[in-house]
């Protein structure tokens, strides 16, 4: 018996909700690898970790707001728990596999396509494997090339993402690539489910709809929590929502464009305090 699936149960709302959320990961991972490629070796890590928790929670966020509006009219939908969760950390690993790749090889050519491409693949793989956590009595079917174009969609964003993470300064263009990012995120999810069938399992007499907020509510208050945090951490470090580079020296990283704006920014004459320098040649880049 074929299902009838609404997407839209409650209207524009989980569309809105759900683009915001993915605006509002995309900026904290951009502003987060921005600073990344700004900062010395020992500390780029932990920039470019929590960029990739950031990005991947609000794609995992915005995923599951969408979802609170689909609905199997002929039957009731629950989720998988541990399926669920599992989406997030996948697509906090596999987020993070590209990001690093472009935070120490630089957002140009190889390493820019092959980390684009993992970002992109942990998106869609977040997102059928979050299907694959929805629970109800019958399966889901899905078109081949509409979601082939899902996942071209997401690699193609993720790729444009770590372009700008590597390349764009300054608040405002940031975050206008924070607002494609959300764009093009929440399409490959709704390409997604539009490549999406329901074939339920025999006649069922159950009253169908849009799972209660309180089914999904409680799993997203982890995310939700950390996104805000992520975002205290972007408002009280200046720097990194200007994207000015820091004061101090940064090493030469080959490939990575910011380091080399960093050193030239850096060189600045030698104060005079009452006597000159011994040796003309003798300042420091």
């Amino acid at each position: 018996m074929q299902g009838t699936v609404d997407g839209f149960s409650y209207g524009a709302v989980t569309p809105l909700a759900a683009y915001l959320m993915a605006c509002l990961g995309g900026a904290l991972g951009l502003r987060c690898t921005t600073r990344a490629l700004l900062v010395s070796h020992s500390r780029r890590p932990a920039w470019l970790a929590l960029g990739s928790a950031a990005i991947g929670s609000g794609i995992w966020t915005m995923h599951f707001v969408a979802m609170m509006g689909f609905a199997v009219k002929e039957a009731p939908i629950h989720y998988d728990k541990p399926i669920t969760y599992a989406s997030l950390g996948l697509a906090i690993v596999m987020v993070g596999v590209g990001i690093f790749i472009v935070g120490y090889r630089g957002a140009t050519g190889a390493a820019l396509f092959t980390g684009g491409t993992v970002t992109g693949l942990g998106v869609a793989s977040m997102h059928y494997l979050g299907m694959a956590g929805v629970r109800f009595h019958g399966r889901f079917t899905y078109n081949t090339l509409t979601v082939a174009a899902s996942v071209a969609i997401a690699v193609v964003a993720a790729t444009a993402a770590l372009w700008a993470a590597g390349r764009v300064r300054g608040f405002l263009w940031s975050v206008g690539a924070s607002l494609v990012m959300g764009l093009a995120v929440s399409g490959m999810h709704y390409m997604g489910m539009a490549a999406l069938g329901v074939h339920l399992d025999g006649h069922s007499h159950a009253v169908g709809g849009a799972p209660e907020p309180s089914v999904l509510v409680p799993m997203l208050i982890g995310p939700l929590v950390f996104l805000l945090l992520a975002a205290v951490v972007v408002v009280f470090d200046p720097m990194m929502v200007m994207g000015r580079p820091v004061r101090a020296p940064v090493e030469r990283k080959p490939g990575v464009p910011a380091a080399a704006v960093v050193s030239h920014l850096d060189r600045r004459p030698a104060l005079h305090e009452g006597r000159r320098p011994e040796h003309h040649g003798s300042r420091t880049p």
